[in-house]
C-alpha cells in the first residue's frame, strides 16, 4: 500500500494545484466569497496535504530501509544513523524535489490564509501564480524525477547518502534554510506578476511583499552562511567560500533580494522605482530557478551539485517561459510603469538606496557572468575554461566595499534633499574614525590594502550608525522632556524598523571584517610527521602522538591524534581523519578545528602511513572565523526587529502619501 501513497500524493498534488491555478484566476473576477473562490481555497490546502503524503511516504521508506524504492536503494543504508537517514530525503536530486514541494505548498497556504490588508484584487492572482508554480514542480517530481520508481532485483543494502553529507549535523539545517529562502522569494514574484496583470503597480504590492521578502532574505542569509560553515568543517580545504558555481548561484538571489528590500522602502515613501522593483522581484525568482537548474542539470561539477538528469532541460524550459511571459507582461503594462514622482538627482536617502541597488545589481551581474561564461564557451567552442577566485576577487570585492561605504552614508542622509554642510558635520566623526583606524593598523605593521580598507569602512559604518541613533535621540528629547535612558528606549521602539535594518548592516560589517581577516592573514604549514614530531605556525604547534584505525560498518577511518598547544600551553588532543567509503574511491578528509574568539587552529590530515606511524599534517591558523558564524545571528536578529509587526497600522492614505521630513532632518525611516 505504501508504494502507492507517494506517487498518489504527487498525482493528486498536480491535479489540485492545477485546479487551484485556474480557480484562483476565476476567483479574481467573481470575488473572494464566490463558490469558485471556496473551491480554490480547498484545492490549495489539498495540494499541501498531497505534498505531505509524498514526503511521509519517502521518509517511511527511508527509515524502514525499503530498498525496493529506487531512491532508498541509491541513498539509504542500514548502517547510516537515523538522523542522516532522515535528512537523506534532500541528499539527492529526486528527494530534494519532495522537500521543495512541501515548503512551496506550505508557503502557498500561508500566503492564502494571511491576507495583507492592502492585497485586494492582487491576492487571487498571486495565489494563482503560486499554485501554478506548485503544479509545475509536482509535474517535475512526478514525470521527470520520480523518487518512487521501483528497482528489480531488490538490493539487500544501500550505499547511504553521499559521504560528504553524512558527517556533519549542519546538513540537517543548511538545505532546509536555503529552501525556505528560495521558495519564500516566490511570493514577491507572484505579487509582482499580479501587479502587472491587474495594472496595480503602485505601492500596494510592495507593502504586501515586504514582510515576505524580509523573512525569505533572513532564511537565505542563514542558509548561505551555514553552508559556508559546513564546507569549513567538512571539506577540509581550510576555507568557507571558494567561488564554486553552486555557491555563486546561491548568493545571486540574495543580492537582488537585498536590493529589493532597500528599493521597497523608497516606493512605499514616494511613487517612484515602480519598474525597478517589479524587475527585481521577477529577476530574483528567475535567479532562484537558474540556480535550481544549474545544480540539477549536471552541467557543472561541484560537491554541492546533484547528478545529471532529465530534470535540467525541463527546468530550463520553465525558466524561459517565466522570462518571456514576464517580458510580455512588462510590454503590455508599459503605460503603468512610469513613476508619478521622479527621483530627484540630489544627494538624499532615496538616491543612496538607488546607488546601493545599482551596486548590488552590478555584483550579481559580475558573479553571474563569471559563473556562466565558462559554460557558454564550452557550449559554443568545446573549450573548457576556468574562472576562479582572482576574477571574482578583482571584480566583486571593490563593489562590495562600495556597498559597505553606502551603509554608513545612507542612514545619515535625509529623505528629499541633503544640505552639504549638515551632511559633512554628520559624517565627520565616522570618516575620522575610519581613517584613524586604517592609519593606526597600517603603522602597526598590518598589511593588505583591501583588508585595511575593510577595517576602516567597518569602523566608519559603526560610528555612523551610532551617530544616527544619537541624532534621533536628540530629536526625541527636543520633542519632550525625559531622562536620557528613557528617551533612548522610546526612540529605539518608535523607529525599530530602521534600527533593525541598521543592526543588519552591523552584522554584514562584522562578516566583512571576519572575511577580510581570515582571507588575508591566514597562515599555514604542512609537514610529514613521525610519532613525537611537531609542526608549528603563528604561535600554535601540533605534536603527533599516534596514528590509529577506526573501522565501522559504513566507513573505515584512519585518525591522527595530535597534541595541540598555543604559545606552549596545552589545549588538548585533536583528531583529524581520513575515511574511505564503499561507494567512494577517494578518501574523505575530516578536519579538526580548535576555535577561539580571535582565531582558529585548523588541522587537516593530508596523508597517513599507519604501518610506519607517519602522517602528513597541515596546520592552518585562520583569524576571526568565529565572528563570521556569529554575524549571521546579528543579521537575523536585525531582520526580525525590522519585520516585527507594528501595534498600530497606518491608514491607506498614510501609506500612499506619507509626509516627507524637512531636508535637514534625518527622518524616521521605514
Amino acid at each position: 500500500m505504501r508504494y502507492l501513497i507517494g506517487p498518489a500524493g504527487l498525482t493528486l498534488g498536480l491535479l489540485f494545484s492545477s485546479a487551484a491555478t485556474v480557480w484562483w484566476g476565476l476567483a479574481a473576477r467573481s470575488g473572494p466569497q464566490s463558490r469558485v473562490a471556496r473551491q480554490a481555497r480547498v484545492a490549495t490546502k489539498a495540494s499541501l496535504i498531497a505534498a505531505l503524503l509524498a514526503v511521509f511516504a519517502m521518509l517511511n521508506a527511508l527509515v524502514q530501509h525499503d530498498f525496493a524504492v529506487r531512491y532508498v536503494a541509491e541513498n539509504g543504508g542500514r548502517a547510516v544513523p537515523t538522523y542522516y537517514t532522515v535528512i537523506s530525503l534532500w541528499a539527492a536530486l529526486e528527494g530534494s524535489l519532495l522537500l521543495w514541494l512541501l515548503v512551496l505548498t506550505a508557503v502557498t497556504v500561508i500566503a492564502m490564509v494571511r491576507v495583507h490588508p492592502r492585497a485586494g484584487d492582487l491576492h487571487p492572482w498571486a495565489i494563482s501564480v503560486l499554485s501554478g508554480v506548485s503544479a509545475f514542480f509536482f509535474g517535475l517530481a512526478l514525470f521527470a524525477g520520480n523518487a518512487f520508481d521501483r528497482v528489480r532485483p531488490v538490493p539487500a543494502d544501500g550505499p547511504g547518502p553521499n559521504p560528504l553529507l553524512q558527517d556533519h549535523p549542519l546538513m540537517g539545517i543548511h538545505p532546509p534554510l536555503l529552501y525556505l529562502g528560495y521558495i519564500g522569494l516566490t511570493v514577491p514574484f507572484a505579487y509582482a506578476i499580479a501587479a502587472l496583470i491587474t495594472g496595480r503597480t503602485g505601492p500596494a504590492w510592495v507593502a504586501v511583499v515586504r514582510g515576505w521578502t524580509l523573512a525569505a532574505w533572513g532564511f537565505l542569509t542563514a542558509g548561505v552562511v551555514m553552508g559556508g560553515w559546513w564546507a569549513y568543517e567538512v571539506l577540509g580545504w581550510g576555507g568557507y567560500w571558494g567561488w564554486d558555481p553552486v555557491e555563486n548561484v546561491s548568493i545571486l538571489p540574495w543580492l537582488t533580494a537585498t536590493a529589493l528590500l532597500h528599493s521597497i522602502m523608497v516606493q512605499k515613501r514616494r511613487a517612484t522605482l515602480r519598474l525597478w522593483n517589479l524587475t527585481l522581484a521577477i529577476a530574483t525568482f528567475l535567479l532562484v530557478l537558474f540556480g535550481t537548474f544549474l545544480t540539477r542539470s549536471g552541467v557543472i561539477e561541484s560537491v554541492h551539485a546533484f547528478t545529471q538528469s532529465t530534470i535540467g532541460p525541463v527546468l530550463l524550459g520553465f525558466l524561459l517561459v517565466v522570462l518571456f511571459g514576464s517580458g510580455a507582461l512588462f510590454v503590455w503594462r508599459s503605460d503603468r510603469l512610469r513613476d508619478d514622482d521622479a527621483l530627484l538627482a540630489t544627494v538624499s536617502r532615496e538616491t543612496s538606496f538607488l546607488g546601493n541597488n545599482l551596486l548590488l545589481a552590478g555584483l550579481a551581474f559580475t558573479i553571474l557572468l563569471g559563473t556562466v561564461f565558462p559554460l557558454l564557451v564550452e557550449t559554443l567552442t568545446g573549450d573548457r575554461l576556468s574562472v576562479g577566485a582572482p576574477y571574482f576577487n578583482r571584480m566583486a570585492v571593490p563593489l562590495a566595499l562600495l556597498v559597505v561605504l553606502l551603509m554608513g552614508i545612507g542612514p545619515l542622509l535625509p529623505w528629499g534633499r541633503a544640505h552639504a554642510r549638515t551632511l559633512g558635520r554628520r559624517l565627520m566623526p565616522a570618516a575620522a574614525a575610519g581613517l584613524l583606524t586604517v592609519g593606526v593598523l597600517g603603522a602597526g605593521g598590518l598589511r593588505g590594502v583591501t583588508a585595511l580598507i575593510t577595517f576602516g569602512l567597518a569602523v566608519f559604518v559603526v560610528v555612523a550608525t551610532f551617530t544616527r541613533v544619537a541624532l534621533d535621540v536628540d530629536r526625541t528629547r527636543g520633542a519632550g522632556a525625559g531622562a536620557l535612558l528613557r528617551v533612548t528606549g522610546r526612540t529605539l521602539v518608535q523607529h525599530r524598523r530602521t534600527y533593525g535594518g541598521l543592526l543588519v548592516h552591523l552584522g554584514f560589517v562584522l562578516a566583512a571584517v571576519s572575511i577580510a581577516a581570515s582571507s588575508t592573514y591566514s597562515s599555514s604549514v604542512t609537514s610529514r610527521l613521525a610519532v613525537g614530531d611537531s609542526l608549528s605556525v603563528a604561535g600554535w604547534s601540533a605534536t603527533l602522538e599516534r596514528v590509529r584505525s577506526e573501522p565501522s560498518a559504513r566507513r573505515d577511518s584512519v585518525v591522527a591524534d595530535l597534541r595541540l598547544r598555543r604559545d606552549g600551553r596545552d589545549v588538548g588532543v585533536y583528531q583529524p581523519a581520513l575515511s574511505t567509503y564503499p561507494n567512494l574511491a577517494q578518501a574523505v578528509g575530516t578536519p579538526s578545528v580548535r576555535t577561539t574568539w580571535t582565531e582558529d587552529a585548523y588541522l587537516v590530515l593530508v596523508e597517513i602511513d599507519e604501518a610506519q606511524a607517519f602522517a602528513t599534517v597541515r596546520l592552518a591558523v585562520n583569524p576571526l572565523v568565529l565572528w563570521l558564524w556569529l554575524s549571521v545571528g546579528v543579521m537575523i536578529l536585525g531582520s526580525v526587529v525590522a519585520g516585527w509587526p507594528r501595534r498600530r497600522t497606518k491608514t491607506p492614505a498614510q501609506l500612499v502619501a506619507p509626509p516627507v521630513p524637512a531636508a535637514d532632518k534625518v527622518g524616521a525611516g521605514v
